[in-house]
């Protein structure tokens, strides 16, 4: 099996790690495959529509962003320079998980993904000097559906490493930084 899957807290979101051939001269491994993504994951019928690639400096945070119905996107993603540390949220009102958050560094050295399917709110910080994450979508980019949960909202308690990327605060976007509260989000079903 060309991927190693391992489930995280929350239901369905997976780390895959692939299996990754390396020698003298380098490595090389397959970063998608449908066919292996559809029998190592179980997730027959997911269909990438968009892949898209940023570059952030350290001390980034990106997120935590999502995309409500009928836009609502599933990601795959993946980091091919650098680290970050890659934390998802459940949204889900109907979860058991609802509003919990996990969290997985990747990176270029340790080759994971993440899947993160819809309904969950997805960001990261950079934990290197730059990372360049790469990542696909289930859905086409639409920003009349674009939401953003806060990054620090009190109610997620989650624990950012940002002494591990160096810096005391992070770098936000203008729409990271007025993001919602989880108690006035607009959520998932």
């Amino acid at each position: 099996m060309p991927y190693t899957v391992t489930p995280t807290a929350l239901p369905g979101v997976l780390v895959l790690t692939p299996k990754v051939y390396g020698d003298a001269r380098g490595f090389f491994y397959e970063s998608f495959n449908q066919r292996d993504f559809d029998a190592a994951t179980g997730l027959a019928g997911v269909q990438f529509v968009q892949d898209n690639h940023s570059r952030s400096a350290r001390g980034v945070l990106r997120g935590l962003h999502y995309q409500l119905p009928p836009q609502a996107q599933g990601k795959l993603v993946r980091v091919t320079h650098g680290a970050v540390y890659d934390v998802v949220v459940d949204l889900r009102r109907s979860s058991p998980t609802f509003g919990r958050w996990d969290g997985v560094e990747l990176s270029a050295d340790n080759h994971r993904q993440l899947w993160v399917p819809p309904g969950f709110a997805h960001g990261f910080l950079t934990l290197s000097e730059s990372a360049e994450f790469l990542y696909k979508t289930t859905a086409y980019y639409s920003p009349a559906h674009e939401r953003s949960v806060l990054w620090c909202d009190a109610a997620l308690g989650i624990h950012w490493p940002l002494t591990q990327a160096g810096v005391e605060q992070p770098l936000l976007a203008a729409k990271d930084v007025a993001a919602a509260s989880l108690a006035q989000a607009e959520c998932f079903d």
